[in-house]
């Protein structure tokens, strides 16, 4: 692997970025540079903390990690400051607001002491043994329906084919 300048980089990150949002497939036959040392390169940026969107999708489309590293970068500064920031990287300080909120409430659902954890997790297991135990009770009754089936056909075939009544 050739080593790639500094300056190098910071193009591709630029490129990665919002609001610019190309792909690694592009900037690899634009540039010539290995997809694979741009898929490597993303994934250490998002290491730092920084937001590279793994995909093309609008803003709303990014995944919680990314969200996540908006709210924390955009945290302590004011209406000016998150207006240049937001435009920088294509996004609404509107959707700012609403990731805010969304990881703010994230946190306000209770969590789970470990003993109703433990509770939780025997019940799962219970229910799936349960749920295996109900399946394989309807093969069986479907294998005996099949059969009676069968039996049943076969029954109206022989009368059909001796010509016997059932008045007998």
């Amino acid at each position: 692997m050739r080593p790639y300048s500094e300056a190098v980089k910071a193009d591709v990150r630029r490129r990665m970025g919002p609001p610019h949002r190309q792909s690694c497939t592009e900037i690899a036959q634009e540039l010539g540079i290995h997809v694979i040392t741009l898929y490597k390169w993303r994934k250490a940026w998002r290491l730092q903390g920084e937001v590279v969107p793994a995909t093309q999708k609008d803003p709303e489309g990014w995944g919680p990690s990314d969200k996540f590293t908006v709210v924390l970068e955009s945290a302590g500064m004011n209406a000016t400051e998150l207006s240049t920031y937001c435009r920088e990287r294509g996004l609404f300080p509107e959707q700012v607001d609403r990731w805010r909120q969304a990881a703010q409430d994230a946190n306000a659902q209770p969590l789970l002491t470990m003993a109703e954890q433990k509770d939780l997790e025997k019940r799962h297991q219970a229910d799936q043994r349960e749920i295996k135990r109900l399946q394989q009770e309807l093969r069986r009754k479907d294998k005996a329906l099949a059969e009676a089936a069968a039996l049943l056909m076969a029954s109206k075939k022989i009368q059909a084919y001796w010509g016997e009544d059932g008045d007998d």
